[in-house]
């Protein structure tokens, strides 16, 4: 791996001095493809020989002897097969990947370390329970184990480390702790708001995001909103966005990332015993995120006395995510908590570190940080802190200054270690309990072997001052600073509702007896469609199954599309033709179907055209593509006077325009056949490294999918797969697919709760970062296909099952 300074200067250079992506490490799969069983080498910091069985799709079987030693095979076991990805991970949360990949880096580095958690991490740490501590202790020290051994076997370093030539990052289990930045709140639309307000239009920011429940916007006592721009977001902006991956100098796409926290989210339900054909509840979840190579979930599976759970992780973040133990099975959507304010600082005209607060100067507390460069000198850095919190953005000349409250920056708000509380729980009691700790906005689904269903949302919940409701940013003065967080229960849970089931899809699905004013949790949600069609289904599934839930995950029928076709008005002679096809169609977004390709590109159209006819010109910079798809159908319902004097006639001449526009982009696209038109050949998945442009790592990581990977579904299915129409110019100059699917579901799951082994689940594209491992893109094909593949849980099951056999032994005690 040492190189000398010159070569590794070259090299830099030629990669453009970034890096981003995911890797592994040969697998046990693809040793056992020569034959025999391999023990896995030894590793300081277990304490007993721990098992592992490898099933068909590289998921690894873990039995250990205690819940640490389980725990050890955990971090193990994720290295060997996400290494680059673990890594790369871990150096953006601590502002460490300018010492890597160059100084484009800088400002990501800047913006992580200015977010780490300040204060006692060793006393945060040791306020945990015993059992979460020597499990986050054991889980770092199995990552490290893999690292020692990659020292003594550098030829088996991920390729990305070799290409770039570096090596990853020994572990502290304290920075589990200091690691908190999960910026997934409003502060761009805070911005927004405040930037229509100074324009006195305040009321179309609801033609994007629409609040729900009503609610009026009001400017807090104090804003000054004519001086607010997007710089005020300062650092925090660079945070969101995420490093530079996409090219040398190349910074990243705040469209896209509008564009990928618009639709992330997940689905989620549970059925009752008293409605399951079985008389066992059923659980299903498939979160949804962007797509990427390999996937965001890793699967495993952990035994111990006292800890049996499976089911898909996070790299980097202990135990499992979404899944099953041998008592009750959980999953988890989005759910929308407002964790996230800003507040608008007055800074001394002399003294830029001091602000005034609660009616006097008061000096920020600083911080100086050396960051590291590569190929550069280092940088010394200087982060300040205000009593709300960091401060991202500053402006001497008019005496201003930004800074950031963030729930997830509180004492006690240690979220990456909240799975393993939850899956060593057994009851609903013990699993609230867990959740307590738990800071992401999360809907959790739960299902017993007793019978028991129930719903729980969790997350850190700031509890505001003075009637404000974070929509807009507020004065730094200290009238409106937070008072603290809320407990657990001033949020909503539900165990076993009178109807025999729950479902979640990110919609408002606070009760209506909620106190939303007084909470304040949000009033920022989803769309309905996908949570409307799931009740439906379970509503009419008196004696529901597991294949109909595996079918729902995958359901492609669109209400709001078939709302949409409704109004599509008399249509010109020659375009008679394709109005009958999409008249005729069944609503359902399939990959083969004709019609589906003729909305989709139409609702893109017409949305584009809606968007100009209701959005003046000079507000459009503020106000990003596309409309909320609620707003827009409700338009075309009921045209008012926005669409001018004759408002039906001018919502028709738009729906005929767009549908002209549609049928010239298809004949351009897929040719002069309408009846030859499919959805799923717009409407594709390919997955790439994320520096597929850099040419070694393009060698290295082929593609995923491509051309023949033709998927349906949309945004509003049951079976998300959402598309990005409003690429830039020029993305689209590069060729890029604006249908091409972007994100969905990657891992998804139907446990059979009590009859564990009869659960079902897909990863895709696969287990593995490597090529060649096997398990790179294995998944692909039945992913597509929606052919769900046994989770295997009993020990007879894991035994029958496993493909591949091996053992970690304490250091020094390998026979």
């Amino acid at each position: 791996m040492k190189q000398s300074a010159s070569a590794l200067s070259r090299r830099h250079v030629l990669l453009g001095g970034v890096a981003a992506g995911l890797a592994g490490f040969v697998t046990p799969s693809a040793l056992a493809r020569k034959g025999g069983n391999s023990r896995i080498m030894e590793g300081e910091g277990l304490e007993a020989p721990v098992e592992v069985l490898e099933d068909r799709w590289g998921v690894p079987h873990v039995r250990a002897a205690s819940v640490p030693d389980a725990f050890f095979a955990n971090g193990y076991l994720v290295a060997q097969d996400r290494l680059w990805q673990l890594d790369f991970e871990y150096r953006r949360a601590l502002g460490r990947l300018a010492e890597v990949f160059g100084p484009d880096f800088v400002p990501s580095d800047t913006a992580s370390r200015l977010f780490l958690f300040r204060g006692n991490a060793q006393a945060e740490f040791a306020a945990l329970p015993p059992t979460v501590q020597a499990s986050a202790r054991a889980y770092v020290a199995g990552i490290n184990a893999y690292l020692a051994y990659l020292q003594k076997n550098e030829e088996q370093y991920p390729e990305e480390f070799r290409i770039f030539s570096y090596t990853p990052l020994v572990w502290d289990v304290l920075d589990l702790v200091r690691m908190r930045a999960e910026a997934t709140g409003n502060t761009q639309a805070e911005i927004r708001r405040a930037r229509l307000a100074a324009q006195d239009a305040l009321a179309y920011d609801a033609l994007i995001m629409p609040l729900r429940p009503a609610h009026t916007l009001t400017v807090p006592d104090g804003l000054d909103v004519q001086a607010v721009t997007e710089q005020d977001l300062g650092l925090f902006g660079v945070l969101q966005d995420g490093p530079p991956l996409s090219g040398l100098h190349t910074p990243p796409s705040r469209t896209e990332g509008d564009h990928r926290r618009a639709n992330e989210g997940s689905n989620a339900w549970v059925i009752a015993p008293t409605r399951t054909a079985t008389g066992r509840p059923v659980l299903a979840n498939d979160p949804h995120l962007s797509f990427g190579s390999p996937g965001p979930r890793h699967v495993i599976h952990l035994t111990a006395p006292g800890l049996d759970v499976i089911g898909g992780g996070a790299p980097g973040m202990p135990g499992v995510m979404q899944g099953h133990n041998a008592h009750f099975a959980f999953g988890r959507t989005n759910f929308h908590i407002d964790q996230e304010d800003l507040f608008i600082l007055r800074t001394h005209p002399d003294h830029p570190d001091r602000y005034f607060h609660n009616g006097r100067w008061v000096e920020m507390e600083t911080e100086e940080t050396t960051i590291a460069v590569r190929g550069g000198p280092a940088q010394r850095v200087r982060l300040r802190y205000a009593a709300q919190g960091p401060v991202v953005s500053a402006d001497g000349v008019r005496n201003r200054a930004v800074a950031v409250s963030a729930t997830w920056l509180y004492p006690g708000a240690n979220g990456m270690l909240a799975n393993i509380g939850i899956n060593l729980a057994s009851d609903w009691v013990s699993f609230r309990k867990a959740l307590k700790l738990h800071t992401s906005p999360t809907n959790f689904t739960y299902a017993d072997t007793a019978g028991n269903v129930g719903w729980q949302a969790a997350g850190g919940l700031p509890e505001r001052r003075n009637g404000y409701d974070g929509l807009l940013p507020a004065p730094g003065d200290g009238r409106y600073d937070w008072k603290g967080l809320q407990p657990l229960d001033a949020l909503p849970n539900s165990f076993n509702p009178a109807c025999g089931w729950f479902g979640t899809s990110n919609e408002l699905n606070l009760p209506a007896d909620y106190p939303y004013a007084e909470r304040c949790v949000s009033y920022e949600w989803k769309d309905p469609y996908r949570y409307q069609r799931v009740a439906e289904v379970l509503q009419a599934s008196p004696r529901a199954t597991l294949a109909q839930s595996v079918a729902l995950q995958h359901d492609t029928l669109s209400h709001l599309a078939l709302s949409v076709v409704r109004f599509l008005p008399d249509v010109p002679a020659h375009l008679a033709a394709e109005a009958t096809l999409l008249r005729q169609w069944d609503g359902h977004v399939e990959a083969a179907s004709a019609g589906a390709a003729l909305y989709e590109v139409w609702w893109t159209r017409l949305n584009t055209l809606f968007y100009q006819a209701l959005v003046p010109a000079h507000l459009r910079p503020l106000l990003p593509q596309p409309l909320n798809a609620s707003v827009l159908l409700a338009l075309l319902q009921t045209p008012d006077e926005r669409l001018g004097t004759a408002p039906e006639a001018q919502r028709n001449t738009l729906l005929v325009t767009a549908f002209q526009q549609a049928v010239d982009e298809f004949r351009d696209r897929l040719g002069p056949v309408a009846a030859a038109w499919q959805w799923g050949r717009l409407h594709t998945v390919q997955l790439r490294h994320p520096l597929h442009s850099v040419k070694a790592v393009a060698e290295a990581f082929l593609p995923i999918g491509g051309e023949d990977a033709r998927s349906g579904g949309d945004a509003y299915t049951v079976m998300a797969r959402w598309y990005n129409p409003n690429l830039s110019h020029k993305a689209l100059e590069q060729g890029r697919n604006p249908y091409a699917v972007t994100g969905g579901a990657s891992y998804l799951m139907v446990c059979d709760v009590g009859a564990w082994d009869q659960s079902l689940f897909l990863n895709f594209p696969g287990q593995s970062a490597l090529p060649g491992s096997g398990h790179y893109e294995d998944a692909l094909r039945v992913w597509l296909k929606g052919e769900m593949q046994p989770l295997l849980f009993s020990e007879q099951a894991v035994q029958a099952g496993a493909r591949y056999r091996s053992t970690l032994y304490p250091k020094g005690k390998t026979p």
